[in-house]
């Protein structure tokens, strides 16, 4: 690791605690069946981010896209995490739903969710459309809603790096 990238890490880590809002997109989860919510709100808050706010949505890209302008309007939040509905399936429609909502995307989000899925999955890693980017300063990660691939989402990449996104986006100069 760079010694940039340790300085920001320390930097970062004296901010408070991410508020998060955590949406479920699924047409037949509900808050007592919804195992992948709870792993990406129990990994959040093990690390020490808050999850403000929890819901789950059908797999409708209007409701999707209402929710996450309505979220990033209120500033409510620093963070939101949307488990399900990145598949190809006619159904998923959260990738069209978020994409043309983010401002300013990471693209290494979706192709390193992919390259670790990869050595989980195979070749089937392709078939997601997990994407991550900002709108305004709050960040907005798709990642796919089985239990495995949230794992891999949340404990590879978005916890280890989730204050220290929050710290770049809102630092000056």
């Amino acid at each position: 690791m760079s010694q940039s990238t340790q300085l920001h890490r320390r930097e970062a880590a004296k901010l408070p605690t991410v508020g998060v809002a955590v949406i479920t997109i699924s047409d037949t989860r509900t808050e007592e069946t919804d195992e992948s919510g709870k792993l990406v709100r129990q990994l959040l808050e093990a690390a020490g981010h808050r999850v403000d706010v929890y819901t789950i949505l059908k797999d409708e890209p209007d409701m999707i896209s209402a929710e996450v302008r309505r979220l990033t309007a209120e500033g409510a939040v620093q963070a939101i995490i949307t488990n399900g509905g990145t598949g190809i399936a006619p159904r998923d429609g959260t990738f069209e739903a978020v994409s043309g909502l983010l401002q300013r995307e990471l693209p290494g989000f979706g192709e390193i969710f992919r390259m670790l899925s990869y050595h989980e999955v195979g070749a089937a890693a392709m078939l997601s459309r997990a994407v991550a980017g900002l709108r305004g300063k709050t960040f907005i990660f798709c990642i796919p809603g089985s239990a495995n691939a949230v794992r891999v989402a949340m404990e590879k990449l978005i916890v280890p790096e989730l204050a220290h996104l929050v710290w770049e986006a809102n630092r000056r100069g």
